[in-house]
């Protein structure tokens, strides 16, 4: 039996349309910068946020640290959310690449408001790093996929101009942002000097993420793409995939959505099992808003999340991780039908039919 595969939509396989736009893709040599189908994805995502060009790289993680390294020098600071993925997935990059500091700002559902840029934000001194650069994950992925309100982007960034610092919008799902919404990429993107977007989640292809700006600052990570490894020859194959994906798989994500949103209400049902605090609709948190779905194990339950999650895989073919001790995430994506999402509830009430701890 194929496995229930929940654990990201960083686990999706190209569809079989998919992978004849692959084969039929016209290649160059993109490192000398002629390989014609990257020309004309990034030119498309470029198109799409509104901006003057765009950089394909390999990587979530590559297109955000070529744009912080592209927009900050050492000694600089950098101000985002404390459950960032810049801080908790990609390995200190940003001390190890560009030699920046962090600095955390705190608040519900991986968002922030404009005092908090305020507060954070240094005045010029020569005893303080230099805050350079504010980055907002859009959706925020700790923050159980959540999406920022276009007036909230517009009332932090501005609060970051006001300060001095260019924003970069770490957009590697900001289409589910885009279609949860109903605001379109460009009008988030227009509070952005950068914007980075992937396509190897919600959009199924294999590989690849787009940074897009400003001329001069994509001609900044251009150079640090080829710095950090990332320039990649005949990579027409695969950005064939993310123009597919781009032409061909936005739209749908709401289908993941709608079941993200089906699997949280069935979780709710099960003795327990507490969802996050931030995304209990039974509650009036303000629901899933996306395709991430966090939920936690009774303090008294003898099974951990870990134990859970093994037991789901090994007794009944679904896939899960867990981030905490006594919490689970899970995913919806393209590869995940509505069966399959009624079918990992029923795993999990019956996973979880252990005594608890008296």
């Amino acid at each position: 039996m194929k496995p229930i595969d929940l654990r990201s939509d960083t686990v999706t396989r190209p569809t079989p349309a998919m992978i004849q736009a692959m084969a039929r893709a016209e290649v160059g040599d993109d490192v000398l910068g002629d390989d014609p189908t990257v020309i004309r994805l990034q030119d498309a995502v470029a198109a799409h946020l509104g901006k003057a060009a765009a950089c394909y790289v390999p990587s979530g993680t590559m297109a955000n640290q070529t744009a912080i390294r592209a927009q900050t020098e050492p000694g600089d600071e950098v101000l985002c959310h404390e459950g960032s993925h810049i801080i908790h997935y990609e390995t200190g990059s940003p001390a190890a690449l560009s030699g920046v500091m962090i600095r955390p700002l705190s608040g519900d559902r991986g968002q922030f408001d404009p005092e908090d840029v305020e507060h954070a934000a240094r005045p010029s001194s020569v005893h303080a790093p230099n805050s350079r650069l504010l980055l907002i994950e859009n959706t925020q992925n700790r923050g159980g996929g959540s999406v920022w309100p276009l007036d909230r982007v517009a009332r932090v960034a501005a609060a970051g101009r006001r300060h001095g610092l260019r924003v970069h919008m770490d957009g590697a799902r900001l289409w589910n942002a885009s279609v949860a919404s109903g605001t379109s990429m460009a009008a988030y993107a227009a509070h952005a000097d950068t914007v980075s977007c992937c396509f190897s989640k919600g959009l199924g292809a294999p590989v690849g993420s787009c940074v897009a700006g400003d001329v001069e600052t994509i001609r900044r990570v251009h150079r640090f793409r080829k710095m950090f490894g990332g320039a990649m020859r005949q990579s027409g194959v695969l950005a064939a995939a993310c123009l597919h994906a781009l032409e061909h798989h936005v739209d749908r994500l709401a289908e993941d959505h709608a079941n993200a949103q089906r699997f949280a209400k069935g979780l709710a049902n099960i003795p327990g099992v507490t969802l996050d605090r931030q995304q209990d609709t039974t509650r009036g948190g303000v629901g899933v808003e996306t395709n991430i779905v966090f939920f936690d194990l009774a303090p008294d339950m003898a099974v951990t999340a870990a134990e859970l999650c093994a037991r789901l895989k090994a007794d009944h073919g679904v896939l899960m991780l867990s981030p905490g001790p006594r919490r689970i995430r899970a995913v919806t994506h393209l590869d995940v039908t509505r069966a399959q999402v009624d079918a990992a509830v029923a795993a999990v009430e019956r996973a979880i039919g252990v005594p608890v701890r008296v």
